[in-house]
């Protein structure tokens, strides 16, 4: 692998690239969470159907991942990225313009396509460095990438009230503008042993699919990220209409929650390599269900202030910061050869079911929006992750073992003549 130069495209891409190509996809998921509310009113819809804009970003996406990441393995990562980047400015430009609602949620459709930047992201990490270093290395992206989900709602929030909704979209239009500046001047290829076909790519799958492993990473990280993603479904709902907060204070409670992402992403730079991942993985989603569990007995003991209900939740962001980088590089090192389609795969269960908890979330708010469904919701999902870390370190365990024995046998029968 040669070695990076910035801003120079014939080199692997440098990391503030990777950082912002990441970030794409957070901005366009947080920036407009505090307009929900003006949102539904300014088209008269119903909060069940203004919370699709939500959800259709998250379903499609999921989909998307299955086919992005094969489609690296092929073409490569920078084609991809690209063309990837092009089909989210028309989805901006489409929410810009948007005359309906309808309208609106067809542009976020293609909005979806940023998520390229993190599929593709995974997998360059993953054709540049080795498991442990690639978790590392995924912690610190995604601890520069945490700006856009900290800083958006509050910026978001502000926008909202002094320029309307609208605005918060042209922002996405401009940083997404950025982005493609960057692809295109830095992004080099990482990927040189192409895939001989897509379909060749399908069916390399159930090697996947068989991996025990695999599935463990990607179920912790799917229901780690799914107590952030019921969060996100709900929170607008419940700062609004049981708080009583204003679409800036929302951004300002919500963005705490992305100081402890970033705070999380910065301890899986620092220690990954020394800890490994399975470790880090472990510590993070348990601080995720006690974060959760926190905000639960705050609200039992009578606590009624915003801050009961977002500062726990500041150790989720925690945990997913230290889960999914880590959760991540396990998923594209269990056949580095297919790590595009690991990425994929694995980002597909991943959001998919954010999708479905996001989706829940919205159901379970009564009409006064009262936290508890949704804490409860979150907490349940933190708890189901750390069931499936503890199912990687028991498979890990397992297969060291059969290693060490098959090891010791082999030594034990002397060479082989």
């Amino acid at each position: 692998m040669p070695k990076t130069v910035f801003f120079d495209n014939k080199t692997p891409p440098h990391i503030a690239t990777l950082v912002l190509v990441a970030a794409l996809g957070p901005l366009a998921m947080n920036i407009f969470l505090p307009s929900l509310p003006a949102i539904s009113e300014y088209f008269s819809a119903d909060k069940s159907v203004v919370q699709l804009v939500v959800t259709v970003y998250l379903f499609t996406t999921a989909p998307l991942q299955l086919l992005l990441g094969p489609l690296s393995d092929y073409f490569g990562r920078r084609a991809v990225v690209l063309v990837g980047i092009a089909i989210f400015f028309i989805g901006s430009a489409i929410c810009l313009l948007a005359p309906t609602i309808e309208w609106l949620l067809a542009g976020r459709v293609l909005q979806a396509f940023a998520v390229v930047g993190l599929v593709i992201g995974r997998a360059a990490i993953r054709d540049m460095v080795d498991s442990d270093t690639a978790a590392s290395m995924l912690g610190y992206v995604t601890m520069g990438m945490t700006l856009a989900p900290m800083l958006s709602p509050i910026i978001g929030g502000y926008l909202d009230e002094q320029f309307g909704w609208r605005a918060t979209f042209w922002v996405i239009f401009g940083f997404g503008l950025v982005v493609l500046l960057f692809v295109w001047r830095d992004l080099g290829e990482t990927h040189f042993h192409r895939a001989d076909s897509l379909t060749g790519q399908v069916r390399a799958w159930p090697a996947l699919v068989r991996s025990r492993r695999f599935w463990g990473y990607s179920l912790a990280c799917a229901f780690s990220s799914g107590a952030f993603f019921a969060l996100l479904g709900g929170a607008p709902y419940v700062a609004t209409q049981f708080y009583g907060l204003s679409p800036s204070a929302f951004g300002a409670y919500f963005g705490v929650v992305g100081v402890g992402y970033m705070l999380g992403n910065y301890f899986s730079g620092r220690f990954s390599q020394r800890a490994g991942i399975n470790r880090m993985m472990m510590i993070g989603c348990l601080a995720s269900a006690i974060g959760v569990g926190l905000g639960v007995v705050l609200i039992w003991a009578g606590i009624v202030h915003p801050a009961g209900f977002f500062v726990p939740i500041i150790l989720l962001g925690v945990g997913n910061g230290m889960t999914l980088p880590n959760g991540n590089a396990g998923m594209v090192s269990v056949r580095p050869h297919l790590a595009g389609a690991a990425s994929g795969l694995g980002g597909f269960l991943q959001i998919g079911g954010g999708a479905f908890v996001s989706v829940l979330a919205g159901w379970v708010l009564g009409p006064d929006s009262h936290p508890y469904p949704l804490l409860f919701l979150m907490l349940t999902t933190s708890i189901i992750a750390v069931v499936a870390t503890l199912y990687v370190i028991a498979v890990d365990r397992q297969l060291n073992a059969l290693s060490a024995a098959d090891a010791a046998s082999a030594e034990a029968s002397g060479p082989t003549p």
